[in-house]
């Protein structure tokens, strides 16, 4: 179950990492709907390698740190969960060891919603954006941004491999239990 964290967190601290990307049912993909930039790449790894679904290909930054992945939204979206696939048996001092998950409006007005400590990942680790208030189970936000602060073995640029972003699904019918997809069912949906 994706929305509880990879092995071994405590306190901001995540070990382990999936090799399958498993994530609840009731969770949906957002990514597709944002538009991606980063802060720097190396020619031929850009944020391209970051959404290809290809665990083989990666995102490499050229620059001082924080390394930055930014996606926007064009409208407000609800936010629960991002996976990253990080390999630092591959990667090595590539590999990010701090994480801040950011959001907001824009950039002048970001907030740090998470950090995480990631010791030696292998995997998909999933960091979820909901607060400790049960009543927080998402982020409501035109922007999200992934900073990593430092690598493993003080490496300067880094690796992420796939980031994937994740938003509860929609109900259409309030109070429903389950849903209608086909439009005869909608069309009968409700008494009137």
């Amino acid at each position: 179950m994706a929305t509880e964290s990879s092995e071994g967190e405590e306190e901001g601290k995540l070990t382990g990492g999936s090799p399958v990307l498993s994530v609840d049912e009731d969770l949906r993909e957002m990514g597709k709907k944002a538009a991606w930039s980063v802060s720097s790449c190396k020619p031929g790894n850009g944020v391209s390698s970051l959404r290809d679904d290809n665990l083989e290909t990666y995102w490499q930054s050229d620059g001082a740190q924080p390394h930055l992945v930014n996606v926007q939204f064009q409208k407000k979206v609800k936010l629960q969960l991002v996976a990253l696939y990080i390999d630092f048996k591959l990667d090595e001092s590539y590999t990010p060891s701090k994480v801040s998950i950011r959001a907001g409006d824009g950039f002048h007005n970001l907030k740090e919603i998470r950090s995480v400590e990631l010791v030696k990942p292998t995997g998909w680790v999933y960091v979820s954006l909901s607060g400790n208030d049960p009543r927080d189970t998402f982020v409501s936000t035109f922007m999200l941004q992934i900073a990593v602060l430092s690598n493993h073995l003080n490496g300067r640029d880094t690796h992420v491999r796939q980031i994937k972003v994740y938003g509860p699904r929609p109900n259409l019918i309030p109070h429903q239990l389950f849903q209608f997809t086909s439009t005869e069912f909608n069309t009968y949906a409700f008494v009137r």
